[in-house]
């Protein structure tokens, strides 16, 4: 399946006078995107460790443009075009909220009962709402007005909430961005509704490969992974156990602990590492090579199944083979392990919510305290409800800094 006029088409029409004639409709969206606001504040949000601990350690821009680079070529390898999957590995992050998946849950709790909070669905507001480029003839707001097949492409989750029983927490619209959404998934096929499009999954995989990989290299960078200890086969077990707990139940724990010896035996991983030039060039070939190895091996399988035509929209499905998988998830595990699950971690997770708490009854008490376009959201919402979800919006958009700063002023 090519990409149609139906797949390049947006939401609202294009005026002609604003194209620019030597870039097609993909590369504008990837356009877009990058020169959006919501890139920008991903720069001073937390990937795994807060933007401001270390010169080296990534944030949400540096790993959104890292995903980016690695979907881009995994998604070129089959076939797919190669800006819709850039800009869907651009945009991917764009609806976190300051302090990562720890603000995103702080946010669910204080909006559980008018639709909760999700980054995807946050994500998909953004680029359909909340960006200031495009509005309907009547003055309402179509965000970015990207293609069909690019939003399509950043879908990854292309349900509402409680759509889907086996991921329950997960889903990728708000009830009142349905229309948009429901337009967006027009064309996908109608007996496998809930199926993604083949650019999503390239950028979901780019995704994990991405921060499995490069958060363990953050935390051994920082000192908190020790290399001799994943030689350990007390170490590995456990590890196995909380992979299969956290993300991959469906993966036997000894099926899990014998990828990561072979991933270990294979020589990839270094066996210590050392702060010098000469550790540190190290420690990049192990990243280098272990993203080269997670993606390689799911693009063979992928061609080997669905053959050597390109593969884009609803033409295939990206394979990840069960050992590849094992071995992403037991990177994610160490990282859980060693870096997000420390005592001193959960001292700070816990302020992080206090934080969000205090800006959402702030911004709710205060509503002049809202950014101006978000003023305007407030003065025109309907119900209380509405009203609550232009303030989550706003706390949402913050950085880490900002959403310090704002509630150390307003406590």
């Amino acid at each position: 399946m090519s990409y149609s006029a139906y797949d390049r088409q947006r939401f609202v029409r294009e005026d002609p006078a604003h194209k620019r004639l030597d870039r097609d409709d993909f590369a504008r969206d990837r356009a877009r995107v990058l020169h959006s606001a919501g890139l920008r504040r991903l720069a001073s949000k937390t990937q795994v460790l807060q933007p401001h601990s270390d010169d080296f350690i990534r944030n949400r821009l540096t790993h959104s443009l890292e995903v980016a680079q690695i979907g881009r070529e995994f998604g070129e390898g089959l076939g797919c075009n190669a800006d819709v999957v850039d800009m869907a590995c651009l945009a991917h992050d764009l609806g976190h909220p300051p302090f990562g998946h720890n603000g995103e849950s702080a946010l669910n709790e204080v909006s559980g009962h008018i639709g909760g909070f999700e980054g995807n669905a946050q994500t998909l507001r953004i680029l359909t709402r909340l960006e200031a480029k495009r509005s309907r003839p009547d003055g309402s707001s179509v965000g970015l007005n990207l293609t069909r097949a690019s939003l399509d492409a950043v879908s990854k989750y292309p349900w509402r909430r409680g759509e889907n029983p086996s991921q329950p927490a997960k889903f990728g619209c708000y009830a009142d961005d349905a229309e948009i959404f429901d337009w967006m998934r027009s064309t996908a096929p109608t007996d496998r509704y809930q199926r993604r499009c083949v650019e999503a999954q390239v950028m979901d995989w780019a995704d994990d490969v991405a921060y499995s990989v490069h958060d363990v290299e953050d935390g051994i960078t920082a000192g908190l992974i020790d290399l001799r200890a994943l030689r350990s086969p007390t170490e590995v077990e456990e590890l196995a156990g909380l992979a299969r707990r956290l993300y991959a139940p469906g993966l036997e724990t000894a099926m899990l602990a014998t990828s990561f010896e072979r991933l270990v035996e294979s020589g990839v991983i270094p066996g210590q590492h050392h702060a010098g030039r000469q550790g540190v060039a190290a420690l990049k070939d192990m990243t280098s090579r272990l993203i080269g190895r997670l993606v390689g091996t799911a693009e063979a399988a992928t061609r080997a199944k669905f053959g050597d035509r390109p593969l884009t929209r609803y033409a295939a499905d990206v394979v990840i083979p069960p050992e590849i998988l094992a071995e992403c998830v037991m990177l994610k595990a160490v990282a859980a392990r060693y870096v997000m699950l420390t005592d001193a971690r959960r001292m700070l997770l816990e302020e992080q919510r206090q934080i969000i708490h205090t800006l959402v009854a702030a911004y709710h008490d205060r509503p002049d305290r809202l950014d101006p376009m978000l003023a305007e959201d407030h003065a025109k919402a309907p119900d209380d409800a509405a009203r609550l979800r232009v303030v989550v919006d706003q706390v949402a958009s913050l950085t880490d800094h900002r959403a310090r700063a704002l509630a150390g002023e307003w406590i």
